[in-house]
């Protein structure tokens, strides 16, 4: 058991951003606060056989990368809010605990070494955050409305005021939002305000989205008009489930988001999945193609292709590109944005169960010399073992691809199907990196490249290109979005 007084010396810190001691026992510590490198002494919250949950309370050696927090309402006191892990410790050190966490789970759990570590993709700390959903408390003690993320490890609503993540349109916002809904007839059954920004003209469109449980008045209808028109904000309201989302107001520009490089414009509606970092997404669509080197008479797949983020840059340089998603709905519109965008001839989708795959599933789709592969947190395990198994059955005609790009949200899940790629698939890794969409926070997103090592004559250490320096998105966020 850890004494009050005994001083522990911080080795590393985990997958949620806590510093990781042991004490004079031996146990594991976990301690929110510390950072790697600082003698600390702490209050042990819980304890289990084999470790002890502590906050922070004394720091006795302070690292070199501590730093002030950007935001007033971060902090481990009461009340302080939980939307991030990591303001406390420098941007650039972030990164590098992003990209060791990636190392670490393709080593450990999967044996996988990359060939190449890739220099992360990093931008702006600040300002970033352009879809947000923040939850909405009447607190009838107080008689005020609280508008904003939990608070830390709680189910309460942080009370704040600003949050610098956000870009300074949506910051700005969020006491006249309190001040609105507190004057609203529907103030207690109004549990979430989903904020999504689009780009248009170079300039930001704000769209919220205000989930009601019950029917709003006429009175509440029109307070909602009004603020719209005041802060040239577009209201959605979902009385039910995502599908129930509607403009309040038909008139105003469409949401949607550039990929200029590509001379892509890619419509959206505020409940749709989309990058919430816009900067990062446009280095990230870059740097996902530069490694995936399609040449012009090629084939490509672009698995859970959501709204077509990559499938239409590829169709840019591909011959033919399959965009396949598990949605009827999400198919429907990434046709639309196709045709929208002028590449309908060189684009077709379907709509298949992407977690249920067979090998007859992959042959039935045809060959591709290249995959893009981007799936949620639960990753591609079925189409990683798919391919594995075709590797094991061969089938006659049917060539798995000679590269494949893979972009994960869960370097644990990424881990798993690298070990079924690289063990059984025949594949190797040839590069990896981390992308730094969610500064500030314990989420890992990263990239990853897989080449085939059996049939295919191009030596692995010549197929991965260097990035540009150009590719950091140092200046991608518009001036509007700083804080």
């Amino acid at each position: 058991m850890t004494a009050a007084d005994e001083w522990l010396q911080v080795e590393s810190l985990d997958l949620d951003a806590q510093g990781v001691a042991h004490n004079a026992e031996g146990k594991v510590v976990f301690i929110e606060g510390a950072l790697p490198g600082e003698r600390v002494q702490v209050s042990v919250n819980r304890r289990k056989n084999q470790w002890e949950q502590a906050t922070l309370r004394q720091i006795g050696r302070e690292s070199s990368q501590r730093v002030r927090p950007g935001c007033p309402h971060f902090g481990l006191h009461a009340g302080a809010c939980g939307g991030c892990k990591m303001q406390h410790l420098h941007p650039a050190t972030q990164v590098a605990v992003k990209q060791r966490t990636l190392e670490d789970n393709l080593q450990h759990l999967a044996k996988v070494r990359p060939a190449r570590v890739m220099r992360p993709i990093e931008g702006p700390a600040w300002g970033y955050r352009y879809r947000a959903r923040l939850s909405v408390r009447w607190v009838a003690k107080k008689g005020t409305v609280l508008v904003g993320f939990h608070e830390r490890k709680s189910r309460y609503v942080a009370d704040m005021q600003v949050c610098p993540i956000l870009p300074e349109k949506v910051s700005a916002l969020l006491m006249p939002l309190r001040e609105l809904v507190g004057r609203m007839d529907a103030r207690e059954t109004l549990p979430q305000i989903e904020a999504a920004l689009g780009e248009r003209s170079e300039a930001l469109v704000l769209a919220l989205v205000l989930r009601h449980l019950e029917p709003l008045s006429a009175a509440d209808l029109a307070r909602l008009a009004d603020f719209g028109q005041a802060h040239e904000v577009q209201w959605w309201l979902q009385p039910k489930g995502p599908d129930s989302v509607h403009r309040l107001d038909v008139l105003g520009p469409q949401l949607a988001y550039t990929l200029p490089e590509f001379g892509l414009t890619m419509p959206f509606k505020p409940t749709d999945f989309t990058q919430v970092n816009h900067a990062i997404n446009r280095v990230l669509v870059g740097r996902a193609l530069q490694l995936l080197q399609v040449q012009p008479g090629e084939r490509v797949i672009d698995w859970f292709c959501g709204l077509g983020n990559f499938t239409l840059p590829l169709a840019t340089q591909a011959r033919e590109v399959l965009g396949i998603e598990g949605s009827e709905v999400l198919v429907q519109r990434s046709r639309e944005n196709a045709a929208g965008n002028g590449l309908a001839h060189k684009t077709s989708f379907a709509a298949r169960n992407l977690f249920e795959l067979t090998p007859a599933d992959l042959v039935a789709y045809g060959h591709a010399d290249r995959w893009l592969v981007d799936p949620p947190r639960e990753g591609a395990f079925a189409l990683a073992k798919a391919l594995a198994e075709v590797r094991q059955a061969p089938v006659e005609g049917y060539e798995p691809p000679r590269r494949i790009v893979y972009v994960s949200c869960n370097p644990a899940t990424l881990a798993r199907d690298a070990g079924l790629l690289e063990h059984q698939a025949g594949y190797r890794c040839s590069a990896a990196g981390v992308v730094n969409m969610f500064p500030h926070t314990a989420h890992v997103e990263s990239i990853a490249v897989f080449d085939r090592i059996d049939g295919w004559t191009l030596p692995v250490r010549a197929v991965v290109a260097p990035e540009p320096e150009e590719e950091v998105a140092t200046a991608a966020v518009p001036d509007d979005a700083a804080t």
